[in-house]
């Protein structure tokens, strides 16, 4: 059995802030709907400086800082950021790796969309399994897709709470501390077309009609028939991959300490949790953030931390879902010490 664990995590947030207010000036949306609703406050827009990779690589600094491992130590950068980066075309973990001076590891991206980060843990956690080489690997990214939303599209209004940031989490195998525990992941092709940026790819490339028609932005194809199969099975896939996830790595749901809930709106997020009988002690929701896509899961482990919301024992899980459509679950025990 390979034992891995979490040495240091890390995160970066803009300065920059859209409010609620300026949400519902620019959406139509009233105000009270954007922030009871919708579940934003405020939310993290990109400054000039805030690029995609950059922002990772920012958050990855930090994770350094916290924990005693060398970027000499690191044997693999995984990025788990977004596809929307610096430069399309673009691997940027091989940056990443130059940038932070993991000269002696390899990289490689994955995605996931807003899925990312957890299954990276899995495939990190996998990989070190499987080949004695690889012992400390850093994921690391950066999340903008705020940058594909028109406010002035209904279509997209679930999308409104996009923002942006960056998260780095540093795994290393045979390390006893915030064990990682156990993994599931469910995707469903049903959803694979029903939320895509239209223009810029080959089946319509980049063009002045794209650009006047806003087709270079997320839009829903068909908004009526992916709700009504959201509504079908959205939460209970949410319930399934913790549930499996907790049930994997022998626990049970009155295990559960706390929930790192990816942000989604606000009768969603109390839904999960209602229904794994924890109450809003057991979680962060993420107004004040909005959805940094696969970030938010490290965004709110370290807000948990700093709250004082996580002590040694503590199951911890991990909750993510992604247009695709993705849903998945990771496990930790924080601490060193085992409860029970």
């Amino acid at each position: 059995m390979c034992e891995v664990g979490i040495v240091s995590i890390g995160s970066y947030i803009p300065k920059h802030f859209m409010t609620s207010e300026e949400l519902a000036e620019r959406s139509g949306i009233p105000n009270d709907i954007v922030e009871n609703k919708l579940g934003i406050k405020r939310k993290p827009i990109p400054g000039p400086d805030d690029h995609t990779a950059e922002m990772g690589i920012k958050a990855a600094r930090k994770a350094f800082e916290r924990c005693d491992v060398n970027p000499l130590d690191v044997d693999l950068v995984i990025y788990i950021g977004e596809e929307y980066k610096e430069y399309p075309l673009w691997t940027a973990g091989i940056y990443t790796q130059e940038q932070l001076g993991c000269v002696n590891a390899w990289a490689f991206d994955v995605q996931l969309r807003c899925g990312t980060t957890i299954m990276a843990m899995k495939v990190a956690k996998d990989m070190m399994a499987s080949d004695p080489r690889v012992k400390t690997v850093l994921l690391a990214g950066g999340y903008r897709n705020v940058d594909f939303i028109d406010y002035e599209n209904p279509r997209t209004r679930f999308m409104y709470n996009l923002g942006a940031g960056g998260a780095a989490m540093i795994l290393q195998r045979d390390y006893s501390d915030n064990a990682l525990l156990e993994s599931t992941i469910i995707t469903d092709g049903s959803f694979s077309k029903d939320v895509v940026v239209v223009g810029g790819g080959t089946k319509q490339p980049m063009s002045n009609e794209v650009l006047e028609n806003h087709l270079y932005q997320l839009d829903v194809l068909d908004p009526e028939g992916m709700k009504k199969r959201l509504e079908e099975k959205s939460m209970d896939n949410f319930l399934k991959v913790i549930r499996d996830a907790v049930k994997l790595s022998d626990y049970q749901e009155r295990d559960i300490d706390y929930v790192a809930l990816l942000h989604m709106k606000r009768s969603a997020h109390n839904y999960v949790l209602n229904e794994l009988g924890l109450s809003q002690e057991h979680s962060i929701y993420l107004e004040d953030f909005g959805h940094i896509g696969q970030m938010d899961q490290i965004i709110s482990l370290e807000l948990a931390i700093k709250q004082g919301k996580i002590k040694d024992g503590d199951i911890i899980v991990f909750v993510s879902a992604g247009i695709g459509y993705a849903w998945g679950a990771s496990v930790i025990q924080w601490g060193k010490k085992s409860k029970g």
